[in-house]
């Protein structure tokens, strides 16, 4: 519950405080909040695999609603990476005015909390709370700190929000007319199956497919990554992002497995044409932010490929690369706002030759680069690879379909690489000062985990694949065998 109290609290003290303290308290206010995250992965080995660190209070008990918070180690390790992002949104230097930063730090520090809670709800009318109320900080970040069509664009993101909680609320009403409770660990131990289950997954699907985003219910994203400031963008799109992917674990494949496997064929294919659909895309784009939107819509795409393949195999996957994917995420917009800062754009075609102008940004930028094409030894490729080979075993053709995605994101991103980088200087990137040593501090981190988690991902990997294996998430029978770690073992 700390972990959604602390960073609530700072919001309202950075509101309250001096504008000069704002950014102070917020830094502090996400520390604690990362450094209480920490805890979440210490768990005793009667623990292991199922929900621990549990709390509950009543709320409304009358209707069976309580505060009850707990994790399992998937859910520990998002809330890890969620405390990582938020401390690096805070420490990324500000592109807002000085007077409007209380309400800019605020915001961020409100959506970690929100994040938090979201991740750690056993009780799914909590969830749903927290998964509705993470659009008000970005509403708000869109809104107040965007572009020139923030309105609009805030706008959209508000109607498509509210809309996939709307099919949220319908099936979370389903599971109590039918499970009988809004506590998930006693709804996982009745999985509704039928055609009742298949019209809750259907709007459980909805909703996370525009959380995601998942093709084609991912229209409002690259309009709002390019709006939202860059730095909030570290926790928007490193973080928030999993809320989908983290619903389709927790709620799909835990409360209606037989719908899960039934939709399993067409969750894959859609998730097998995003990801060529958003890669292509990502290719013609012509501003920083906007290629990284679309990248990032078919990178999740396999995550959700891996979800739904119908194995433990693509469902490790999955999980390591929801983690996966928010590091990389989070060093290319540490990097982007590095950039925008010192040449006030983001337009690929008025950047070029900055290989030679910043060499330390450039080369922290290639590793990011490499990791999100999934090069070998970097973290990039675990996930994926994991995901691409569990899916294959169940949906081969769609496997095929997905994998020429990997080829386009080499186009894509190493295309960018190349125009920003490599050519000429441009009137904007002549004379660029490099790196400063705070800033290097900041991305260095993240480089280490690219490698170490591309190199070793076995302590991750282990305690993830222990929770999959049992019921805190279910999978058809056929798929109920022994993973290659597990036969190792």
């Amino acid at each position: 519950m700390l972990l959604v109290l602390v960073p609530l609290i700072g919001a309202g003290l950075v509101a309250l405080a001096p504008k000069t303290q704002a950014r102070a308290i917020a830094i502090v206010a996400a520390l604690l909040a990362f450094a209480m995250s920490l805890t979440t992965l210490v768990q005793d080995e009667n623990a292991v695999g199922t929900f621990y660190q549990s709390s509950t209070l009543p709320w409304l008990p009358n209707l069976g609603i309580a505060f009850h918070f707990g994790v399992d180690s998937i859910a520990a390790w998002l809330v890890v990476m969620t405390g990582l992002l938020g401390v690096l949104a805070m420490l990324c230097p500000p592109t807002v005015a000085p007077e409007k930063r209380s309400v800019y730090y605020g915001a961020i520090l409100a959506l970690l909390g929100l994040l938090n809670g979201a991740f750690c709800s056993l009780d799914v009318v909590l969830f749903y709370l927290f998964f509705e109320a993470c659009l008000l900080p970005v509403y708000f970040l869109i809104g107040l700190f965007g572009g020139a069509r923030r309105q609009q664009v805030a706008s959209k993101f508000l109607i498509y929000s509210v809309i996939g909680a709307l099919f949220l609320l319908a099936s979370i009403l389903g599971l109590r007319a039918i499970g009988g409770s809004f506590d998930m660990t006693a709804l996982h131990d009745k999985p509704i199956t039928g055609i009742a289950g298949t019209l809750i997954f259907l709007g459980f699907a909805v909703a996370f497919a525009i959380k995601t985003p998942l093709f084609p219910f991912h229209t409002w994203q690259a309009d709002a990554y390019q709006e939202t400031p860059t730095p909030a963008l570290i926790l928007v799109a490193g973080a928030m992002a999993k809320l989908g992917t983290y619903g389709f674990y927790r709620f799909c494949l835990g409360f209606v497995p037989e719908a899960s496997s039934q939709l399993g064929g067409a969750m894959v294919w859609l998730a097998a044409i995003g990801i060529v659909y958003a890669a292509i895309v990502a290719a013609t784009q012509r501003d920083i932010k906007r290629v990284l939107a679309f990248s990032s819509v078919s990178h999740l795409g396999f995550i959700v490929l891996g979800l739904f393949s119908g194995n433990q195999q693509g469902v490790l996957g999955a999980s390591v690369q929801m983690i996966n994917h928010g590091i990389i995420v989070a060093g290319l917009m540490l990097l982007v706002a590095a950039i925008e800062r010192r040449t006030g754009t983001l337009r690929i075609a008025r950047l070029g030759g900055l290989w030679e102008q910043t060499p330390v940004l450039s080369r922290f930028f290639l590793i990011f680069t490499l990791a999100s094409v999934g090069l070998p030894l970097t973290n990039g490729f675990v996930g994926e690879f994991l995901t691409l080979l569990g899916g294959f075993k169940t949906h081969p053709w769609a496997i095929v379909v997905a994998v020429t995605g990997v080829i386009w994101s080499a186009v894509y991103m190493l295309g960018l690489y190349q125009r920003v980088f490599y050519g000429q200087t441009s009137k904007r990137t002549t004379g660029l000062a490099d790196l400063a040593d705070s800033e290097s501090m900041l991305v260095a981190p993240l480089a280490v985990l690219v490698f170490l988690l591309g190199i070793y991902p076995a302590p991750m990997m282990l305690t993830m694949e222990a929770a999959i294996v049992t019921d805190s998430v279910r999978l058809p029978q056929s798929a109920q065998k022994p993973t290659e770690a597990e036969a190792a073992r």
